[in-house]
């Protein structure tokens, strides 16, 4: 086979298939609705869950780098007396 034999493939442009699609919606009855998109999570319960997933990670960092990392006990991590020790430490007076 030579380069001339093989014929390169017509792709289509942006405004091809734009035209089609306005062709297809002609087609269609006037009557006609569109079906309205029913999401199965809605979008104030994905932050909803957005939010808590960064929280749990928050804490999971937390418990990893004060007993993993550190030398501490993973109860300790949320005690309030460690959070004002490492808050001492880092604005030393």
């Amino acid at each position: 086979m030579t380069m001339k034999e093989i014929q390169p493939q017509q792709t289509k442009t942006r405004e091809e298939h734009r035209k089609e699609s306005r062709q297809a919606e002609e087609q269609e009855p006037k009557g006609r609705k569109r079906k309205a998109r029913v999401r199965l999570i809605p979008i104030w319960m994905r932050v909803l869950i957005v939010i808590v997933l960064i929280a749990v990670c928050a804490g999971a960092g937390a418990v990893v780098g004060y007993s993993v990392m550190g030398d501490g006990k993973p109860g300790d991590t949320f005690k309030k007396s460690t959070w004002t020790h490492i808050y001492d430490i880092v604005n030393k007076k």
